[in-house]
């Protein structure tokens, strides 16, 4: 016993240091020297079954007394070989823990060696309650529709609980019961040289619970699929692309978990008449070579229905008139946008002879005007300078 070292200066704490900080101090120990890490490393090795041995005594509070009173002796008192050996609890095949619940250590160890997460623990952790699936699902809307919001029903065919065992999987008047091959862990643990290894148990595959009888229009699955029909509002101003969310709305959740979220992506059908810019509406609407050189006050068709809008004399082609808040409503940010009138210049493509000669004196008449046409004329004083 001499040439042990005292577990206390082993683990670099005092016998007045509670549970937590010993385990504190063996975990970050253990994953300094783990064999794992210092392949090879013979002093890792025996560093490593060092702290071992003297966590043993001290996570557990019988063996820490007797340590106390006896030191080194009381290992022959009735101590095991360690959370490694043939006698602790990761020796041989196991199902569960033991006193001193090394596995939440075992797991946390590995998580950060590996790089995953901490330990399971004990007591069925794998039939944790897990969310549901999310859906998507796509929905088409007129033009009309998302300047207006709508109300849609949409139909879906989804995962939900069984209207006859509710989820559990069990025939009614029966329940799950407990794995016997893992105790309910949902894992068993194997001793595979120095390293205890976990695999899901192939009884229960991984829930810790085992459906002996039934439920037989679900066949133990506990889910079904089932066509539902769902109400969904649409806002006034969405746009192709844009998403809504249903809560709770996709497939019912695992163990007692909420079901999952709905997501409804928007498709505006084009329109025949009306284009959309953000919030604006854009048209285009034909004049007549009248009605440009004149003036004239037409009728404009809106989402809203006719507006009456002027058209000043002089009107130029593709010249673009505003109408104020008569686009769709911005969503979110409150208001309306505008619509967007492009007037185009209709040119008659079939003349009568009457026609074609009072345009030909109406030509004549104003050609030579330049403030009739200054466009024609300012065209013509460039090129002459270019070819002097």
């Amino acid at each position: 016993m001499a040439d042990k070292r005292d577990y206390y200066e082993v683990l670099g704490v005092s016998k007045s240091s509670s549970a937590e900080e010993i385990k504190k101090a063996f975990r970050k120990l253990a994953i300094q020297f783990h064999p794992d890490k210092n392949p090879g490393d013979k002093k890792s090795e025996e560093k490593f079954k060092e702290i071992n041995e003297a966590y043993e005594h001290l996570s557990d509070p019988q063996k820490k007394k007797l340590y106390d009173q006896f030191g080194h002796a009381a290992s022959n008192m009735g101590g095991g070989q360690g959370p490694f050996g043939a006698g602790g609890p990761f020796g041989g095949g196991f199902a569960g823990g033991g006193a001193a619940d090394f596995g939440d250590i075992f797991g946390d160890i590995f998580g950060d060696i590996f790089g995953g997460g901490g330990g399971r623990g004990r007591g069925g952790s794998r039939r944790r309650a897990r969310q549901g699936a999310d859906l998507e699902t796509r929905v088409d809307i007129t033009f009309e529709e998302a300047y207006k919001g709508a109300e849609k029903v949409i139909t879906l065919n989804k995962r939900v609980d069984c209207d006859t065992c509710h989820g559990s999987g069990a025939k009614p008047g029966t329940s799950p019961e407990t794995c016997k091959i893992c105790n309910g862990r949902g894992e068993v643990t194997f001793q595979q040289g120095f390293f205890a290894v976990s695999r899901p148990c192939t009884s229960c595959h991984g829930t810790g619970q085992v459906i002996t009888s039934p439920c037989a229009p679900c066949k133990g699955a506990g889910k079904q699929k089932k066509t539902s029909q769902i109400s969904v509002t649409i806002p006034a101003g969405i746009d192709t692309g844009q998403r809504l969310k249903l809560s709770n709305e996709g497939e019912a959740g695992e163990n007692g978990g909420p079901s999952g979220d709905l997501y409804i992506l928007i498709n505006v059908l084009e329109h025949d008449f009306f284009k959309r810019d953000g919030a604006d509406i854009i048209c285009d609407v034909p004049i007549t070579f009248a009605h440009a050189a004149l003036g004239a006050e037409i009728d404009i068709p809106t989402l809203d229905g006719k507006v009456e809008m002027k058209i000043p004399s002089g009107t130029q082609s593709h010249k673009v008139f505003r109408l104020k808040h008569k686009g769709l409503p911005n969503l979110g940010r409150g208001g309306r946008g505008d619509q967007l009138v492009r007037v185009l210049v209709e040119v008659p493509q079939k003349l009568s002879s009457e026609q074609i000669e009072l345009l030909k004196r109406f030509d004549e008449l104003t050609l030579s005007d330049q403030r009739a046409h200054p466009l024609h004329h300012g065209f013509f004083e460039r090129v002459r300078r270019i070819f002097e």
